[in-house]
């Protein structure tokens, strides 16, 4: 029989993703664990590997399609299985047995029948008529709307005029309208948003609408923490960078600071054992962040390490499901822009981002004496809901000791 391979919940609190890229077409023989897709969500593209064998029937999901957690993307079948049982398992699939002739709608007032049977939807008529009521599952729905079908234009083929899949596939073959071209100015290029984007616009905005922000900042010297560095990297196998030791910083805040080791949700504070900080990576699709795990006990090196190997698999868009998920709290560092100082928007459901710009030097003073120091600044952007404004400048006051004698980070 037919079998409907759904969309998986590649990330925990995703309710949509993606199809990036089909690594299958229709004809392939598929086994369990190959990779058949990737899947990309808001945060990267994540291979998806087939979790039953069979042999691609159809593609129901589109690449750049986006599709509910548990849609159908696409449908196995086996010998002999013909576009009918394609058919039929997804109108089965999306509406639940089909309705016997006996009790087809025209037949039985929708009210005698139960909600699992109802798969339709009132299409409004001209003033002063009855509504023409139209029967399509959920699933045909979802596809009308996104290829901008009216259901009420469309005359079903399937029992008891029901409209299916092939109704809409006949309805897109024919021309179209052109949509009304977006207005630009003479010579201005309108490049698509991939769905990356979109994503990270609606999470993003979703922060800024739903999380209290507040920010603290900070300047630290780090004429010390630069002098450390350039001895380490004479010798080390791994070369270090300044935001290795900002990361090792904020990890060692957190010991000085555990209280600030909290996430907000609905039922109460979630205070974490561990020291988990994402670091936010630019990619060619958007900014993501994987997360480092158990910070604490770990030394530079490792962090240094562990930080590379996930920035360049960001960038090749290669991470793992677990690295993309959970974290306290995130850095995102601009300095080698050359960027002096901004503020970060937070990563639901992390706590707080830690913005940081160049290390530049300028008048400090010393002692009632006037010197000369590399200054690097840094603001702290909080979820006020989990963490008030005192403890948050206790947590930067302890990150500024940390930066500013780095060797207490590193030993």
């Amino acid at each position: 029989m037919a079998t409907v391979v759904r969309m998986p919940s590649v990330l925990a609190g995703a309710s949509e993703a993606v199809i990036s890229t089909w690594l299958v077409a229709p004809g392939d023989e598929v086994i369990v664990g190959k990779p058949i897709a990737e899947i990309e969500t808001d945060k990267a593209v994540v291979e998806y590997a087939a979790e039953q064998a069979g042999v691609i029937g159809r593609i129901v999901c589109e690449p750049g399609a986006t599709a509910s957690i548990g849609d159908p993307i696409a449908v196995l079948v086996a010998d002999g299985e013909t576009d009918a049982d394609i058919d039929a398992v997804l109108e089965t699939t999306a509406s639940g047995p089909p309705v016997p002739a006996a009790q087809a709608p025209e037949a039985q007032p929708p009210a005698a029948q139960p909600p699992a049977a109802q798969p339709s939807a009132a299409q409004p008529s001209a003033a002063g008529r009855t509504p023409v009521r139209t029967f399509a599952s959920p699933l045909v729905r979802k596809i009308a709307g996104q290829k901008g079908i009216d259901l009420a234009s469309v005359s079903g083929t399937g029992p008891n005029g029901r409209i299916v899949r092939r109704d809409l596939e006949r309805m897109a073959a024919k021309p179209q309208q052109p949509a009304p071209a977006a207005v630009r100015a003479a010579g201005d290029t309108l490049v698509p948003h991939t769905p990356m984007r979109r994503a990270i616009a609606r999470r993003l905005t979703q922060s800024k609408a739903t999380v209290p922000h507040f920010y603290l900042a900070a300047e630290c010297a780090v004429d010390d923490l630069l002098d450390l560095r350039k001895q380490i990297n004479e010798t080390a196998p791994v070369k270090i960078s300044v935001n290795d030791f900002v990361i090792m910083a904020a990890a060692a805040a957190f010991g000085d600071v555990p209280e600030a080791n909290v996430t907000w949700s609905e039922d109460g504070l979630i205070a974490h054992a561990g020291v988990d900080i994402a670091v936010a990576v630019a990619t060619d699709g958007g900014l993501v962040a994987p997360v480092l795990r158990d910070l604490g006990p770990k030394k530079l090196s490792e962090v240094a390490r562990s930080a590379r190997d996930v920035a360049q698999r960001a960038r090749d868009r290669r991470l793992r499901q677990d690295e993309l998920e959970g974290g306290v709290f995130s850095v995102s560092n601009l300095g080698m822009y050359g960027t002096l100082e901004f503020s970060a928007i937070i990563n639901p459901p992390q706590s707080g981002i830690l913005a940081v710009g160049a290390a530049r030097q300028q008048p400090v003073a010393r002692d009632g004496a006037l010197a000369v120091a590399t200054v690097l600044r840094c603001t702290l952007s909080v979820d006020h809901r989990a963490i008030d404004g005192a403890l948050a400048a206790r947590w930067l006051t302890a990150f500024t000791n940390r930066l500013e004698n780095p060797l207490t980070s590193i030993v």
